[in-house]
């Protein structure tokens, strides 16, 4: 359903967004705002604030921001409508009507819909009666308990051709709403037949719960085709859909891992053994649709492939169909089986603690992207290493996010320095001198680091642009080295703080003292770190530092460099001749 503007807005006025997100936030009013933890990741300093003025939520830690809608289909994992929905109903408004059109299609939709659910309880019958011995023979096999069937809806389709379509009949059921629900299939002949016949069948439901589709997968070691799902109708879409999305939505948002594996058997397998938030795609690779729908239910949902060739394949085609959808705080992690396994024959063959061991042992995605480029290339010439650093940087220049480029650059470049030698950003031969100025007091490698890190607290709209530089600077290890990377991520996962947001970030991380020692010892050090300062010119101050620190030796014995009072005005007006 298709809402319009003026209703949305209607909606937005008549639910407070401070008492939806109350219910799950401790808010502490500040002003004309509230404040509070996050709910979409883990934090210890409020960072999460909501403006009932402008009708927005905003977190400065992951950068999640939305109204109340957005909050609601992130918090709940619902989809658009849904969250509309749920809203209209606690505002008690009445949605909007539909035209003929629509509720005729709605009505058909319906239609089938009680028909998929009329096939689902007939192959439930199907797997209980005589005619199913051979079908729960092959389910206990598999080491599946009887609640768990029960649990899952599982059925049997009987080998006998024709045999859902005459029960169903006989029941009221057309085929017309048998051919729309997939259910029959019109045979070369002409004739309508049964699309599902000799198979263990798995109900497919859509995030609310409802039948949409069937998997089946035969009994007869000979089949052309060991799985089979319903062909799309209007009901469903395969590539838009995910088994066991409904019960994993409910149980991911309760806290349970979110482990997205191959097959329906897998997915039984972990719920059976404590893992109730699995889902497969069907039949199909990951789809961006999926990943988008993966991501309502968890910022960093775990692919879980077989440890064959076939899932190594998998997950490299996972990395490639996510690096353009990359966002803040939303990625995906990598759970590596042993070869040779899959969930389901680890779980047998060592128990649910073994998922739980791979599931601790998980590789983020720049571990994945970087493993896969840098297998690829040969390191023993120059030119192939630069081909290594080619292909990395052209691989990170799919991903659309801005910030999470820029962090994703720089995290590939500093993999990649340290595989071949060497220190980023230094360049060949000695700095060539600064003309007719002086530089300012800096009393070793320690010092000017200092500096370069207030700089980037000063002035965070200019930083963001120099991340991969600041990145690769050779800084002091310490406090220096690990506030660096906050600022990095910050900057990154939010690329238009300004210089408050940063700070107040960066003391929520314990980070304060330091930042306020910083901000003094910058003012004696560079006389330009004003807010009046032009750009332009903070621009080449800033790359001054990163340069200045990249080409001191960086043990504190260095020697002093003297900065006169007296020279402080030439400094100022001459320091344009930087380069």
């Amino acid at each position: 359903m298709s809402f319009d503007q003026a209703f949305l807005d209607r909606l937005r006025d008549a639910v407070p967004l401070a008492q939806v997100v109350g219910r799950r936030v401790r808010l502490v009013r500040r002003g004309r705002e509230h404040s509070g933890l996050c709910p979409f990741h883990n934090e210890k300093s409020p960072s999460f604030t909501v403006n009932e003025d402008k009708g927005f939520f905003h977190c400065f830690g992951c950068g999640a921001h939305g109204d109340v809608i957005g909050f609601v289909m992130r918090s709940e994992g619902l989809g658009f409508p849904e969250a509309v929905e749920r809203l209209a109903a606690e505002a008690g408004l009445a949605l909007p009507q539909a035209d003929p059109v629509t509720r005729a299609q709605e009505r058909q939709r319906a239609s089938v819909a009680d028909a998929l659910e009329a096939a689902c309880a007939w192959f439930e019958a199907q797997l209980a009666s005589p005619a199913g011995a051979q079908a729960r023979d092959y389910l206990s096999r598999r080491g599946l308990s009887a609640e768990t069937v029960a649990a899952f809806r599982l059925g049997f389709a009987p080998d006998r051709r024709g045999a859902l379509r005459q029960a169903l009949n006989a029941r009221g059921v057309g085929d017309d709403l048998l051919v729309a629900g997939g259910l029959l299939k019109r045979a070369d002949d002409g004739d309508l037949r049964d699309y599902f016949f000799g198979r263990v069948i798995f109900p497919i439901a859509d995030r609310r719960g409802r039948v949409i589709a069937f998997g089946g997968r035969s009994l007869d070691p000979q089949a052309r085709a060991k799985y089979l799902n319903s062909p799309d109708t209007k009901l469903f879409h395969k590539g838009q859909v995910l088994f066991n999305l409904d019960k994993a939505r409910r149980a991911a948002h309760e806290g349970a891992p979110l482990l997205v594996v191959e097959g329906y058997m897998d997915v039984i397998a972990l719920a059976q053994a404590g893992y109730p938030a699995a889902v497969a795609p069907l039949g199909t690779a990951l789809t961006e649709a999926q990943i988008g729908e993966l991501w309502r239910m968890a910022p960093e949902p775990l692919l879980c492939f077989d440890g064959d060739v076939a899932g190594q394949r998998a997950a490299a085609r996972a990395v490639e169909r996510a690096l353009p959808l990359l966002q803040p705080a939303k990625s995906l992690r990598f759970v590596l089986l042993p070869a040779g396994e899959d969930p389901d024959s680890l779980i047998r063959s060592a128990g649910p603690q073994a998922i739980g061991q791979c599931i601790a042992a998980a590789k983020p995605l720049s571990e994945m992207l970087w493993s896969g480029v840098a297998a690829a290339h040969h390191l023993d010439t120059p030119e192939r290493r630069a081909g290594l650093r080619e292909a990395l940087l052209r691989a990170v220049s799919r991903i659309a996010d801005k910030g999470v480029q820029t962090a994703y650059r720089a995290d590939m470049l500093d993999r990649y320095f340290t595989l071949v030698g060497g220190r980023r950003g230094r360049k060949a031969g000695p700095a060539a001198p600064v003309a007719r100025v002086r530089p300012p007091a800096v009393h070793g490698h320690r010092r000017a680091a200092e500096v370069l890190m207030a700089m980037l607290i000063f002035y965070p709209q200019v930083a963001v642009d120099h991340l991969e530089e600041v990145a690769a600077a050779p800084l002091p290890g310490g406090d220096l080295d690990l506030l660096r990377r906050r600022i990095i991520d910050c900057l990154a996962a939010t690329p238009d703080l300004d210089s408050a947001a940063l700070e107040c970030h960066l003391s929520a991380h314990g980070d304060e003292e330091l930042v306020r020692a910083l901000k003094q010892r910058v003012l004696l050090d560079e006389p330009l770190a004003k807010p009046e300062t032009a750009l332009p010119l903070i621009r080449k101050r800033l790359a001054y530092w990163i340069r200045r620190v990249g080409n001191l030796p960086s043990a504190e014995a260095t020697a002093t460099l003297t900065y006169d009072d007296s020279h402080r005005a030439n400094y100022v007006a001459r320091v344009d001749d930087l380069t």
